[in-house]
């Protein structure tokens, strides 16, 4: 099967609070790679690239987050891969 990409934005308390180094973390034991980044509104926009079943299962991770967090909204959609073979903290 192909390889997919999204780009999510999660939103509520999810800065200071581990949420990129933690995503990393999942992408790298998924295989999955891409960026995850925070903005300037809080949220916090990441890239997952992969297989689709791995790519699944990191959008279900940023559901819930590290334990310090509290999500309130991912919105998901297609994205064109970001290339590569890691996942980047960037910003």
């Amino acid at each position: 099967m192909a390889d997919r990409a999204v780009r999510v934005v999660v939103s509520g308390h999810v800065q200071g609070v581990f949420f990129r180094d933690s995503c990393r973390r999942a992408a790298l034991e998924a295989g999955v790679r891409g960026w995850v980044r925070n903005r300037d509104d809080g949220a916090v926009e990441a890239v997952f690239a992969g297989p689709p079943d791995a790519v699944d299962a990191l959008v279900a991770w940023a559901r819930v987050g590290p334990p310090r967090a509290r999500v309130d909204d991912v919105a998901v959609a297609r994205a064109d891969d970001p290339g590569g073979t890691g996942f980047d903290v960037v910003g």
